[in-house]
């Protein structure tokens, strides 16, 4: 594999999982496998499906919800977002050889930012990690040199304990003891969440789901278990959003679930060619509590 890998874990016997030695010298590894011989082969796209059991109580997201995040996202309406993910990040994947697991990885945009940090492209370890493989088609093209994985964020994530130095989770569910068993104890847990008047411009009028109340105070509860909170950024972003990115907006993220397109592009068919839209995001970074990884 041209990428350097960190300790992973088999799904169904919790034995490591190494590549199996590709068939051709320089070419990549086709398939993982762990020493009780349980294989998991790549699919042609480059991800690899570790999601073992019963399933998951996870709707995955569909093939349209994820064109749609893409196409938003090349667009580059969250490039701040992404390279604030990474300036965050940063501190923790100063020593060599560092790790990040990307859970929720989606795409892979947010990834993405922090592989290109300067300085860490030949040297870095990552992870994406998403419920969905249809996100994962396109974060394995994003990301060739990392390893994306179809798993269950609910499920033990395929990582040894204390394998990463970063986990990175963008608008993506959060498992608190999971995240601290991977986790250096030097590591950190950045969460990007959105705050109150976020998208709300155009969040009715394209059926996008509201901002919970007290969420900040539901996140550290969720953490306050394993995580201490280190800081906490507000990022407002100015966007200019034509319909059609409106419509990808609507479909790209929960509600794409039980969104009609026919509906939504008669309620947009009104919409001026260019829309004021404000974007608000909280970044949190937590720390492992003292112990929490062990």
């Amino acid at each position: 594999m041209p990428f350097r890998l960190p300790p992973l874990l088999c799904p169904v016997c919790r034995e490591g999982l190494s590549p199996v030695p590709a068939s051709a010298p320089g070419t990549r590894s086709k398939a993982l496998a762990c020493r009780n011989g349980h294989s998991f082969d790549a699919a042609k796209q480059g991800y690899f499906n570790l999601l073992v059991g019963k399933g998951t109580a996870f709707e995955a997201d569909t093939a349209e919800m994820v064109a749609a995040r893409t196409a938003f996202l090349d667009a580059g309406h969250y490039r701040p977002l992404a390279a604030a993910v990474a300036a965050a990040a940063e501190p923790a994947l100063l020593a060599p050889e560092p790790a990040v697991l990307d859970s929720g990885t989606g795409t892979g945009h947010y990834l993405r930012a922090i592989l290109d940090l300067p300085g860490h492209k030949d040297g870095m370890a990552a992870v994406g990690l998403d419920i969905s493989k249809f996100a994962l088609r396109r974060a394995a093209r994003l990301n060739a040199e990392a390893v994306n994985l179809v798993g269950d964020v609910w499920q033990p994530i395929p990582l040894a304990d204390s394998a990463v130095d970063v986990v990175t989770v963008v608008f993506a569910p959060r498992n608190a003891s999971e995240f601290a068993r991977v986790l250096r104890p030097s590591g950190r847990l950045v969460v990007v969440t959105p705050r109150p008047g976020h998208l709300a411009e155009i969040a009715s009028q394209a059926g996008m789901l509201g901002i919970e109340p007290a969420k900040d105070e539901r996140l550290a509860g969720s953490l306050s278990g394993h995580f201490e909170l280190l800081s906490m950024q507000d990022l407002d972003l100015d966007l200019e959003l034509s319909p059609a990115d409106v419509a990808n907006l609507a479909l790209m993220g929960p509600a794409g679930h039980h969104t009609d397109r026919a509906a939504l592009a008669k309620r947009l068919a009104d919409f001026p060619a260019v829309t004021a839209v404000s974007a608000r995001f909280r970044i949190s970074v937590f720390l492992p509590r003292d112990g929490a990884a062990e």
